[in-house]
């Protein structure tokens, strides 16, 4: 009966872990929505959000392997389980890194491309937005898991096309005088989709647990 609450408690957990990360996300955009129309204030205030939730994230995830770990809890999944909380909260570790370069860093984005890098947060975000309830289906019923993880690759395609556009865009169409200009623009455009690269290697991970656990 003891061992039976304790994994109740770990799932609790783990859901409440996974709602850090997709609230991680929701609030990423934001910022990243925030910073390119000027809105200074508010920009700040998903800085500092962001950043509680990178460290509540950080807890949750500890509390969990002390759990899993002290009560002997599902031995046999512990290790995957484990690297998949991990590779879920590098993810809002990389979401907080990344707004937080655009704060420490101040770069200059032409108004023509707003727009453009706003589509790729939200579609970075979409990608992590669809990993978090495929991680949930694992604990609860992993057939479903492969259904959910399309959508991440969906997504994590679109962002790759959306951050392509947007260099080349960069590079061969809007008159960026500097060279060293171009430089700063590719490289947050790259971070931003690098959240949607870190959302499919969660999914690849999901769908390798999915199928151990249907053997």
């Amino acid at each position: 009966m003891i061992a039976f609450r304790q994994a109740n408690k770990s799932i609790q957990l783990i859901d409440s872990f996974l709602d850090t990360i997709d609230q991680g996300a929701i609030i990423f955009k934001e910022g990243v929505r925030n910073y390119l129309y000027g809105n200074r204030e508010q920009f700040v205030d998903n800085l500092k959000t962001l950043s509680s939730l990178e460290t509540e994230a950080d807890i949750k995830r500890r509390k969990i392997e002390n759990i899993m770990y002290t009560q002997s809890l599902m031995p046999q999944l512990r290790g995957d389980i484990m690297r998949l909380l991990e590779d879920m909260d590098a993810i809002i570790n990389q979401a907080k890194k990344s707004l937080f370069q655009f704060d420490v860093e101040v770069p200059k984005i032409p108004a023509e491309l707003n727009q453009d890098l706003i589509k790729l947060s939200e579609l970075s975000a979409s990608a992590i937005e669809s990993v978090v309830p495929a991680a949930r289906a694992y604990f609860r019923s992993p057939e479903e898991v492969k259904e959910k993880i399309h959508r991440v690759y969906l997504y994590e395609k679109e962002a790759d096309k959306q951050a392509d556009s947007i260099k080349r865009r960069v590079f061969q169409e809007l008159p960026i005088p500097r060279l060293s200009e171009k430089f700063h623009l590719r490289y947050f455009t790259l971070h931003i989709e690098l959240l949607s690269d870190a959302a499919e290697r969660v999914a690849d991970l999901l769908s390798i647990m999915a199928i151990k656990r249907s053997l």
